[in-house]
């Protein structure tokens, strides 16, 4: 019981972070002329990231496991109620993923340089997230999934130009989702390399 009073914090951070991003991956960033490849979810759901690798760093795989799974529960239904099905859908699928992957991937470089575990297993939690993420939420692959819900409108599947040619609009917002999370994911080194000293590991990594 103790143990999990003590990650509830965590859990709540992880739920709030994913169902904000939900909402506001919906509505593009359209400063400095980048609408058509970037969402201000793609600001903070890296966030979600640091609150893995800190969990998992002071109270080892397992805990952060549970930590994803609960955060994954609670956000999911956040986000039936703030976003569409299909974001709601495509987040959980994601978000389950790449914060499993971002757990193990962490976990098996616990041991190196105080940067790598961190910042490597949230680039590959962050590629596995994007593909997924876009793939589900705004390829018109997906197209069924929105007739399920009677949301079979096509807006979802607009072509716009990139990079001096054309490209599913899912796909530019992907590749500039994932470029700023890997900007996110480098700043979010100082927060990390602050704490090391105050969440030290409470015992030797469950496995």
């Amino acid at each position: 019981m103790t143990s999990t009073l003590r990650v509830l914090p965590l859990v709540a951070a992880m739920a709030i972070i994913v169902a904000v991003s939900n909402v506001l991956v919906q509505h593009p960033f359209r400063h400095f002329g980048l609408g058509e490849i970037l969402t201000w979810g793609a600001f903070t759901y890296p966030v979600a990231f640091l609150a893995n690798d800190l969990t998992n760093r002071r109270f080892g795989m397992v805990a952060a496991r549970r930590v994803v799974l609960a955060g994954f529960v609670v956000a999911v239904a956040l986000s039936v109620w703030l976003a569409t099905p299909r974001i709601a859908i495509a987040s959980g699928t994601a978000f389950l993923a790449a914060q499993l992957l971002d757990t193990a991937v962490f976990d098996r470089l616990r041991g190196k340089a105080w940067w790598q575990a961190p910042f490597i297993s949230t680039l590959v939690g962050s590629a596995m997230d994007t593909v997924l993420f876009f793939g589900l939420a705004f390829s018109a692959t997906f197209a069924g999934i929105d007739a399920f819900f009677g949301m079979a409108d096509g807006s979802l599947a607009f072509v716009v130009p990139f990079l001096g040619g054309e490209a599913p609009l899912w796909v530019s917002l992907a590749l500039g989702d994932f470029g700023v999370k890997i900007l996110i994911g480098l700043a979010m080194l100082a927060p990390y390399g602050a704490l090391l000293s105050v969440l030290k590991p409470a015992a030797q990594p469950a496995r």
